[in-house]
Formats: structure tokens, C-alpha cells, sequence
């Protein structure tokens, strides 16, 4: 996993992505909710300015099985394929999809802009291969969580 950031992802913004798959979950888990917040911290703690610190919390409560009505994701994958996105930040980067087109199409456009992905495990660079082997398994056990809770 890579641990230096160049400067040029410090010139782009930090987009922080938030995610929970029900509104009831939003309700009962509020802790995941303000640890998910707390990454815009840990992207000001990283070296970005907090005006470059954007926050997508419209996906709360909604499930990532599919992109269909996650106007963040959207919003997040625009962002990057038009290379404005220094970094992603999720709790868990394999919550920023539970479907594998999704997340494999957010990795690639991730690898072709140069932008980060950074989770509570450390920061990855999809250019670099071991992270992209370690992000393809966090995308692949995402999806068979998924497959199990079916």
C-alpha cells in the first residue's frame, strides 16, 4: 500500500463519501455515521486545505447494491473521470459500492486520473499494484458479503 501523496493530489480536492444502506441504520448506528464525517479530518490532518474538503453525504441510508438513485456516486465518478478528485475517502472502500461493475469502473477511472482511494486501512494508489490487487479483493469480498446477506 502506498504512503506517499504527491503534490499534485494535494491540489485537487478531497471528496469524502458517506454511506449507509438503510435509513435505519443512519438512525441506530450514528457512530458509523460520525466516524464517516470524521474522515474530512483526516483529509485536513493529510495536507488538504478544509475548503478542498468535499463532503457527499446524500447516499446515506441508501443501498450500494446498485447505482441507481445514489446521486453521490454519480456526482463522485463525474468528478474523477474529469480528473477534479485528488482522493476518495470512506470508512471502508469497499462501501463506496457493494456492486462489482461499479466499483471496478470507479477503479479504473481512479487509475486513469491519478486519484487516491483512502480508507481506515491506510491510502491506495490504483496505479500501484499491489494496491490495486488489494482494492480488487476489498471490491470482491464487498460483493460476496453481499451475496451472503441475500
Amino acid at each position: 500500500m502506498t504512503t506517499a501523496m504527491r503534490p499534485q493530489h494535494l491540489q485537487r480536492p478531497a471528496y469524502v463519501s458517506l454511506r449507509q444502506s438503510t435509513p435505519g441504520q443512519v438512525h441506530t448506528h450514528r457512530e458509523s455515521t460520525e466516524r464517516q464525517y470524521a474522515l474530512a479530518a483526516q483529509a485536513i490532518e493529510l495536507g488538504w486545505d478544509r475548503s478542498q474538503v468535499q463532503i457527499l453525504d446524500q447516499d446515506l441510508g441508501k443501498s450500494g447494491t446498485t447505482a441507481e438513485g445514489r446521486a453521490d456516486f454519480h456526482r463522485l465518478m463525474a468528478a474523477v473521470g474529469l480528473g477534479e478528485v485528488g482522493a476518495v475517502f470512506a470508512l471502508e472502500a469497499s462501501r463506496l459500492s457493494r456492486s462489482q461493475a461499479d466499483w471496478h469502473k470507479l477503479m479504473d477511472i481512479c487509475a486513469l486520473t491519478d486519484t487516491l482511494i483512502v480508507d481506515q486501512d491506510g491510502i491506495y494508489d490504483p496505479n500501484a499494484f499491489n494496491d490495486r490487487v488489494l482494492l480488487g479483493f476489498k471490491g470482491t469480498w464487498s460483493h460476496t458479503e453481499l451475496h451472503a446477506l441475500r
